[in-house]
């Protein structure tokens, strides 16, 4: 059970890291991605005449661990494509500024902040030059959802309809704003929320890497507390409610056993979709 005390920085051995991703029943290819990484400040000796080189301590401490959440838009190859080519190009940016996460929580976020638009509005250029160069008229777009944790804060950027939600110990809460139509016509008052669920354009992207925009949104959270951060693709929430995520996090004895539980009462309910689950905490040491 998870308990609101503030906790210090987690180890790493402290982690309980865990992501999966499924086809569905109904797919006939998965076109979503993710990824679960650690960023360290390291060394990487290439030729030497030291002795006993692996004595050395040469790993630094941990900058920074990611998550991220990648679902391709559409029936063809390109939706596949494009949530490859987001997840390889945020993993390629986020190696290189690796100055910037020291400007969490300071009085320089903004470069941070900065830092993560850019690598997804990257993303989306990466995405829309590769769309141009095919004969296919069919959208190669993609959602992104990307969690970075540099403690104590949390940082994550959306796009699109995939979503990250954080249970602090107590409940459940969406961190993400699906960028949808529907939940654009809520926002603005067209269209009253309880017909969110059942409005036809429930699934239809306002935002997309490779669309025709992409509109970045970034949130932070304080993660001096033993909470879990829990990520998926639509194809589970289709399926799942809130309360029930919520239900099975109070539950759940390892991020692996949640995941894995959660994928199976979506398949057994239908798996329409392809089906993305991530999830990350630092349960409190034991005594």
């Amino acid at each position: 059970m998870n308990s609101t005390a503030e906790i210090r920085r987690p180890r790493d051995d402290e982690r309980d890291l865990f992501g999966l991703t499924h086809v569905g029943k109904v797919r006939q290819e998965n076109q979503d991605h993710f990824l679960i990484c650690t960023v360290y400040r390291q060394v990487v000796i290439d030729v030497t005449s030291l002795p006993n080189v692996d004595q050395l301590e040469l790993r630094g401490p941990r900058l920074a661990t990611i998550g991220l959440v990648a679902d391709g838009v559409g029936g063809s190859d390109g939706g596949s494509d494009a949530s490859r080519l987001a997840a390889e190009t945020i993993t390629r940016y986020v190696a290189s500024t690796l100055r910037s996460y020291h400007a969490a929580g300071s009085a320089n976020e903004d470069v941070l902040m900065k830092s993560l638009t850019d690598a997804v509005l990257q993303a989306h250029d990466v995405v829309r030059a590769e769309s141009a160069t095919r004969a296919d008229p069919r959208p190669m777009a993609t959602t992104l959802t990307l969690c970075m944790g540099v403690w104590p804060w949390m940082y994550v950027v959306q796009v699109g309809d995939s979503r990250c939600y954080y249970f602090d110990g107590n409940r459940l809460s969406q961190v993400t704003r699906d960028q949808t139509i529907a939940q654009h016509l809520v926002d603005t008052g067209a269209l009253p929320k309880e017909r969110l669920a059942s409005s036809p354009f429930k699934h239809v992207l306002a935002s997309a890497i490779g669309g025709e925009e992409a509109l970045p949104q970034v949130s932070r959270i304080d993660l001096r507390r033993s909470g879990t951060t829990f990520m998926c693709s639509d194809g589970l929430t289709r399926h799942v409610s809130d309360e029930e995520i919520e239900a099975h996090i109070k539950a759940m004895t390892s991020s692996k056993q949640l995941c894995e539980t959660l994928l199976a009462l979506a398949l057994e309910r239908g798996g329409l979709d392809n089906i993305t689950i991530l999830a990350a905490r630092a349960p409190l040491p034991k005594a």
